[in-house]
């Protein structure tokens, strides 16, 4: 175990490794010792399914839109069919200069209500998850989803619903210019990449978008859902650490 895993582990209250303590699933993100090695460069990866091209006529154009109007299009668009369903929209937070993105699926529940991404649970985790490598929300960090409306009853967005959303994520994106992006889940990972492949096979090595890296991890709330994939989680923070070293 490196210094820095130490370090981790002592200030969780987790060390020595032996000693085990219950902690509730979905209020804290432990950090595994894992060993890793830092990806050199993007691996050969095996042919993937294109996602398929959906046809939208309403299709936002934000290309030359600065914060606040993109803000302003964002909080009046009615452009798909989730608009109707969902208390706001919830258009993202943090620093707008930041160097961490962190790109999630869509809105629950309780960020429909409060109009923030990533409050309820998952976003505690979230939130410890980026304690573990010396971030927090707002500090260098941005936060934002793929889709700015709540689908209804939680379920996965619609491929309908990503294109027309889309746009406003990739706006996000050229106004921050960050140094990296992190996928959350495979409908963050696959609506940037724009391909259907596994989770597992989009893990591991960074992907690029547009010059920026992108890697791959779980969503915090399949974490609370599998506490033991965790450990893989760790690892791909600790890869992500490093590239941006």
């Amino acid at each position: 175990m490196n210094v820095r895993d130490e370090q981790v582990l002592r200030e969780l209250n987790l060390y020595p490794l032996w000693v085990r303590r219950v902690v509730p699933a979905q209020e804290e993100f432990v950090p595994a010792p894992v060993a890793f090695e830092v990806p050199q460069e993007v691996k050969s990866e095996a042919p993937v399914a294109r996602t398929p091209q959906v046809e939208i006529q309403n299709i936002p154009d934000v290309a030359a839109l600065d914060w606040s109007a993109l803000k302003d299009k964002v909080r009046d668009c009615e452009a798909c069919k989730l608009r109707a369903g969902c208390t706001q929209t919830v258009f993202g937070v943090g620093d707008e200069q930041a160097d961490w993105l962190f790109v999630g699926e869509g809105p629950g529940a309780e960020e429909d209500v409060q109009g923030e991404p990533f409050v309820g649970q998952a976003g505690k985790l979230l939130d410890n998850m980026l304690l573990s490598i010396g971030l927090k929300r707002g500090d260098n960090v941005y936060i934002a989803n793929v889709v700015k409306c709540r689908p209804p009853d939680n379920r996965n967005p619609e491929a309908d619903e990503i294109a027309t959303c889309l746009p406003y994520l990739r706006q996000q994106i050229a106004l921050i210019k960050p140094k990296l992006i992190v996928a959350l889940g495979k409908t963050a990972a696959t609506a940037l990449l724009g391909r259907d492949a596994t989770l597992g096979s989009l893990r591991g090595a960074p992907h690029d978008f547009h010059g920026t890296p992108l890697l791959v991890t779980y969503h915090p709330a399949y974490l609370l859902r599998s506490p033991a994939e965790k450990a893989k989680a760790w690892q791909d923070l600790k890869s992500a650490v490093a590239l941006m070293r």
